[in-house]
């Protein structure tokens, strides 16, 4: 009782803590899911508010500043007009120039070197050495002789946002560039992206970084020897660039997010950037291990209550569950168990089985002359006696009252017959503890051999009960094996 008590509580149990734990899990999985979905949706959130900014200033310079692009163009009309004059530009004061036109001035040699400009810092500037991708634009605009006009860009040495545009002089050696700064106009002041990037970098503090970059990967507002992509972020920042599709990058605990944005209103060669968005999981780490940690202690918790509570269950529930197929008094298998213990064990062995079939003799002489107490305690002293004589692999059934049944697989006729022969003197052994006169109460038993008379349960049972009725009628205290036309006596 106690070892199916406990098998039921197992097996509930591990029932139990299986569909407890799998619910955790799947609870857990589940706001790890929206934890990360909710720090998906903030970097997107933070994308969005960039794009809108960006879209914002650049609507805001298509409508109201048209002007800019025509005083230049007048600008590079009058330079060209003094190169056609005075094409030395050692003779030329370009600081004068930059006072009278307003912009920064910058003349681009035929190797794409800045030979002269009104802003000293950027003289000798090559542009095939720190930017490719400009050098060659640069050449094909030498090349038209047209006039262009970019949109927003970066001043390298100041990380100043300027405008800039770029005409080449009648005879191609040189390219005028001009440069309009941006940043100190009232429309960029009511526009400024940049303190919205601040802003965002400040109210969200998984955000370590927000740039816009140009087609040469340097970033809006910063001077480019203070902040450079490296090697992995330029990777991913050029393949944004070329396929117009967001990439990220992860080193460490840190991850670049690699957005392209395309202007709907700067048709230029500055109508392509990237917003390069930094960000660590500091904090969604930090979430998702205090989620694991109230995973881990309701775990717990609901461990031992399953625990407990399967404890309690097992206990109610085994005792029935275990009278159903077992005897009360002596704990062996019962007559409900027998019919599917011996269909069984029939079915899988195939050396075949013996089916024993054992009646006590005169066992109502215990009840009238002791009482039912040393009746009880007979049966329970006899059965415990079968059960050490038999093999372990023997199945014993009280089939009730005072009739047992062995079942032996892959036992022959001789080792049957032992054990039967082993048993009936077990009997008449406790039967002598109870001082009861001599031959008063003995066994008689039958047995019939599957191999021999038959594989059928009902067959089987007939012939072993009809080989006990004959040892009964030839006078008890014997062992027949059941043979068709008359039985045999050991």
């Amino acid at each position: 009782m106690d070892r199916f008590r406990m098998k039921l509580a197992i097996i509930m149990i591990i029932f139990a803590v299986v569909i407890a734990f799998g619910n955790s899990i799947i609870d857990y999985i589940r706001l790890k899911d929206e934890v990360l979905k909710n720090n998906q949706f903030q970097v997107h959130q933070i994308e969005e508010t960039i794009n809108y900014s960006l879209r914002s200033i650049e609507k805001a310079y298509f409508i109201f500043d048209e002007n800019t692009e025509s005083r230049m163009k007048a600008s590079t009309q009058h330079l060209l007009a003094l190169y056609e004059s005075n094409p030395s530009f050692e003779e030329w004061d370009f600081n004068d120039l930059k006072e009278m036109l307003g912009v920064d001035i910058y003349i681009i040699n035929e190797q794409n070197v800045i030979t002269h400009s009104s802003f000293d810092e950027d003289i000798g500037l090559d542009f095939s050495s720190c930017c490719a991708k400009l050098a060659k634009v640069l050449d094909e605009r030498r090349m038209s002789g047209e006039f262009f006009a970019d949109g927003m860009d970066i001043e390298q040495q100041t990380g100043k946002i300027k405008k800039y545009s770029y005409m080449a002089t009648p005879d191609k050696k040189f390219l005028v560039e001009l440069g309009y700064t941006l940043q100190d106009g009232v429309i960029f002041h009511e526009f400024n992206f940049l303190n919205v990037i601040n802003e965002l970098e400040q109210r969200y503090h998984a955000i370590d970084e927000i740039n816009v970059l140009n087609m040469g990967g340097y970033s809006l507002g910063t001077p480019v020897k203070e902040k450079n992509l490296t090697m992995e972020r330029r990777e991913a920042f050029e393949k944004t660039l070329k396929t117009q599709r967001t990439s990220e990058l992860k080193v460490d605990n840190t991850i670049y997010r690699y957005v392209p944005y395309v202007s709907d209103f700067d048709q230029s060669s500055t109508k392509n950037k990237v917003i390069e968005i930094t960000y660590n999981q500091n904090e969604l780490q930090s979430i998702l291990g205090k989620n694991l940690q109230t995973f881990l202690v309701q775990l717990v918790i609901v461990l031992i209550a399953t625990i407990f509570i399967s404890l309690i269950i097992s206990k109610w529930v085994s005792r029935p569950m275990y009278l159903a197929f077992h005897d009360s008094l002596t704990g062996l298998k019962n007559r409900a168990a027998f019919d599917d213990i011996l269909q069984k064990q029939l079915a899988e062995n195939k050396e075949g089985i013996a089916l024993v079939i054992i009646d006590i003799d005169n066992f109502k002489c215990i009840n009238d002359t002791l009482g039912h107490d040393a009746g009880d305690h007979f049966l329970k002293t006899v059965a415990e006696k079968i059960q050490r004589i038999v093999r372990k692999e023997d199945i014993t059934i009280r089939l009730g009252g005072d009739e047992f049944v062995l079942i032996m697989p892959s036992a022959t006729k001789q080792l049957a017959g032992e054990v039967a022969e082993e048993i009936i003197q077990v009997i008449k052994g406790v039967a002598e503890d109870l001082q009861l006169p001599t031959g008063q109460v003995t066994a008689s038993v039958g047995i019939a051999l599957s191999l021999e008379h038959g594989n059928d349960p009902e067959v089987l049972y007939k012939k072993a009960d009809l080989a006990l009725y004959a040892s009964k009628e030839r006078g008890k205290n014997t062992v027949h094996i059941y043979h068709e036309g008359s039985n045999t006596t050991i």
